[in-house]
């Protein structure tokens, strides 16, 4: 039998060898989207690596240590990356680009912080923030699909390998379902003669990866760094979503603007050394989920992780040989987990549905969330949850509410 050490209410740490698994565990997890951005931008997933790495130790350094979350490649940005590298032929205004985003979240933290906690909250009643949660997991849903579909047998086996290592196997198997589903997938598909090796050979060991330092001009801060205005959205919906799982209210503690300077100052140190914008990752909230391991400190030591292994080209191309069906397998469960998790909230704060106001706020933030709903300012463009949470706020605090 396990034993764990339940420290700082709810979290419980493990020791030794185990802590190393589920680090290996939460890198995993993080890994294909986090390389994603790059892959699709034209900057260097090793630098992507590293900058998330190097970016959830600083998140965790200013939010005290208490806040188990891990800092990826934000999707928001690829459309005005993209936009800038097309007008200038230079991703180094791009990478300028996010670093004044970086600036436009320590704005908002400061926002945060002058209008205080209270506000926000009344802001966010669990009738708003239990749909956003629902909306975070159910929108990522077709790209689960999409990837499983590539190979639904695949994408079965990885599934049940993870339902088998949470519901049947004993002691420390049960902490690690994610692993042992990725492991036997990719397993089955070299199996099956589905796994392209040619990544491996063509790599090298070791190298450096290609940091790139931003250059700036106003055209390219004006396309990149509005979108924060919509990122700084879907950051109070991780936030609210991570608490929720911890069962945590970390709006309160550390504080919503230490976590907004947190992924502020990660995203500007990513735009200095050629990474994407940074964000939190909701694929390790989802293993935060399934494991019922909040422990911090496994994040920092994912993050040390992804640092090292972002100099060992030839380890990068592995885990980028893992097939699509594997992580489709995968994800569907994860993001089905995070959909949970907001129904959970709605149940256990008791939001009264009788009532006429909650369900149209709730019905509101699910159609436009899911539905594909959006608006373009400008250069901005409004969609997704970032909408989806806007109307809900609005319509909680103008529909009257009648008994």
């Amino acid at each position: 039998m396990i034993q764990f050490e339940e420290t700082l209410g709810n979290y419980y740490s493990v020791n030794g060898w185990r802590k190393v698994v589920l680090s290996i565990q939460h890198f995993v997890a993080m890994f294909g989207a986090t390389i994603l951005v790059p892959l699709l931008t034209g900057l260097d997933p090793l630098v992507a690596l590293f900058t998330a790495g190097f970016g959830t130790l600083i998140f965790h350094q200013v939010t005290k240590k208490i806040v188990p979350v891990f800092l990826g490649s934000s999707f928001a940005f690829i459309s005005p990356i993209l936009l800038v590298k097309e007008q200038t032929g230079n991703l180094q205004y791009a990478t300028g680009g996010i670093v004044a985003a970086g600036v436009v979240y320590l704005l908002f933290s400061l926002l945060v912080k002058i209008i205080g906690i209270q506000r926000i909250k009344k802001l966010f009643p669990p009738v708003v923030t239990g749909p956003m949660i629902i909306v975070i997991g159910l929108s990522l849903s077709p790209v689960a699909i999409n990837m499983a579909s590539k190979n639904w047998g695949i994408a079965i086996i990885v599934i049940i390998s993870i339902i088998l290592a949470s519901t049947v196997f004993k002691g420390f198997f049960t902490l690690i379902p994610i692993l042992i589903g990725v492991t036997v997938g990719y397993i089955a598909s070299i199996l099956t003669g589905t796994v392209n090796f040619e990544p491996i050979y063509h790599s090298s060991l070791i190298s450096l990866p290609n940091f790139l330092f931003p250059k700036f001009n106003l055209s390219s801060i004006i396309i990149i760094a509005p979108v924060a205005i919509a990122t700084f959205m879907e950051h109070i919906g991780d936030i609210t979503t991570n608490g929720a799982v911890v069962n945590k209210n970390f709006i309160e503690n550390p504080g919503l603007h230490r976590t907004l300077v947190g992924d502020g100052l990660a995203t500007i140190i990513a735009g200095f050394l050629g990474g994407p914008a940074n964000t939190t990752y909701s694929e390790n909230t989802g293993v935060l989920a399934l494991t019922r391991i909040y422990d911090p400190s496994i994040l920092r030591l994912a993050a040390i992780f992804a640092i090292l292994m972002s100099f060992f080209s030839k380890f990068g191309s592995v885990l980028q040989t893992i097939p699509k069906p594997v992580i489709g397998g995968v994800s569907l469960i994860l993001f089905g987990m995070i959909a949970s998790v907001g129904i959970r909230t709605i149940v256990n704060e008791k939001v009264n549905f009788s009532k006429a106001k909650n369900l149209i706020v709730a019905s509101l933030i699910l159609t436009i969330g899911i539905g594909g709903a959006n608006i373009k300012i400008g250069t901005v463009e409004f969609k997704g949850l970032a909408l989806a949470a806007i109307v809900g706020v609005i319509s909680n605090l103008l529909i009257p509410d009648k008994n």
